[in-house]
Parts: C-alpha cells; structure tokens; sequence
C-alpha cells in the first residue's frame, strides 16, 4: 500500500514562518540597496559571485536562496564581512559575560526534574 501524504499536510509542514519571511525581504532589500550603490547590474553581481542572474534577482526579491550563494552574493558586494560579523556571538553581552567559560564539547537535552 504506498504512502499517501494530504496536500494539507504538505503545505502545513512547508511553510516558511513570518519571521523569516521578514528577514528574507529585508536581506533581499539590503543586498540590492548594495548594489545599487556600487552601481551595478544584477548580471554583473551574477559574474562575480559565480550564480546565475536569476539567483541574485530572486535573492533581492525575498524568495530566498542557499547560504552559499547568500554569502557569494554578499562578497561580490564587498559585504561578507559585515554579514559574517553580525553573527559573532561574542559580540552580544551574553557572548561576552560568557567568554572565559569553556564550551561544552555537545549540549544535551536536561532531563524534566
């Protein structure tokens, strides 16, 4: 008997949450204010980022793309650092009130008490 899966089911398990909705917007928006303000073409990029235009269009418009063509759209923008260093975690009160604390090798998850 094969394996039948509702379309309700489907779509219920693949929906990207509003959160990352916004952010993929906002990212798409800022990459082409970049852009814009290097004064170059969406094909431009494309050639120096190594992905093709449609990418870096559907990138600027929020439809997302994979991290790897997210950070070679970001260097070919001269971007990468400011996008890797936004995600330091010892940049954050919370990284740096921990800083001299050793990091476990693995969490686990705690047991209920």
């Amino acid at each position: 008997m094969p394996f039948i899966v509702s379309e309700e089911a489907t779509i219920a398990t693949s929906r990207t949450p509003a959160a990352v909705s916004r952010s993929l917007r906002r990212l798409g928006e800022d990459l082409n204010t970049w852009r814009k303000l290097r004064h170059l073409t969406a094909t431009e990029v494309a050639d120096r980022a190594g992905v093709g235009v449609n990418t870096v269009l559907r990138l600027e418009r929020g439809d997302g793309a994979t991290l790897e063509n997210v950070l070679r759209v970001a260097r070919a923008l001269g971007v990468l650092d400011v996008l890797s260093d936004a995600l330091d975690p010892y940049a954050t009160d919370l990284g740096r009130l921990r800083a001299d604390e050793a990091l476990p090798e693995r969490v686990r998850r705690r047991r209920a008490p």
